[in-house]
């Protein structure tokens, strides 16, 4: 299928379109290193869900309710050191233009950083954060141990095209504001 490609691509506003992935992502693919078992050391992923911010507060910065009982939070705790890929599956523009989300013209973001658990003085922030965009979150089961994690980002990639990956000043991408690009 024939599709023209969409405005802002690689230019100026890619950190208000990275934004805009990370504001309306209900969740992401987290890539860690194993840290247990037979894979001890390989690459490890799973989707988590996550937030940005409040309804009303976008702030870039990806938040997560997590159990140490998950695998992944498992390796976290021993090496923080993480990706996180938010594809444009969700958007409308792939859907409206029946376009595979695996397809370069869905938008891709991946932020690279540390997983660290959420200091007391953010938990506040991290529930409404949290509990605002999933709200059935609230009545998973306390047994689990469930805390908050945020990415601390240093680096950003922001692919919007075949081919097109552009780097995105953490800065930049923090002062921007979520648009479609």
């Amino acid at each position: 299928m024939f599709s023209y490609r969409r405005e802002g691509g690689g230019a100026p506003g890619r950190a208000g379109t990275a934004r805009f992935l990370a504001r309306h992502s209900a969740w992401g693919f987290v890539a860690t290193r194993a840290a247990r078992g037979k894979i001890q050391g390989m690459p490890y992923g799973n989707c988590l869900l996550l937030s940005d911010g409040p309804i009303n507060n976008s702030t870039g910065i990806p938040f997560f309710y997590v159990t140490p009982k998950d695998n992944t939070v498992t390796d976290l705790l021993k090496n923080p050191m993480a990706s996180l890929t938010l594809p444009e599956a969700d958007g409308n523009f792939c859907r409206k233009n029946v376009i595979d989300p695996e397809d370069p013209r869905c938008t891709r973001l991946t932020l690279t950083g540390q997983m660290v658990t959420v200091p007391p003085e953010e938990v506040e922030f991290a529930k409404q954060a949290v509990f605002s965009r999933h709200p059935v979150v609230r009545k998973w089961p306390r047994s689990y141990e469930w805390f908050f994690m945020k990415m601390n980002i240093e680096h950003i990639w922001l692919q919007s095209w075949y081919g097109e990956v552009s780097p995105i000043a953490v800065e930049e991408y923090l002062k921007a504001v979520p648009n479609k690009g």
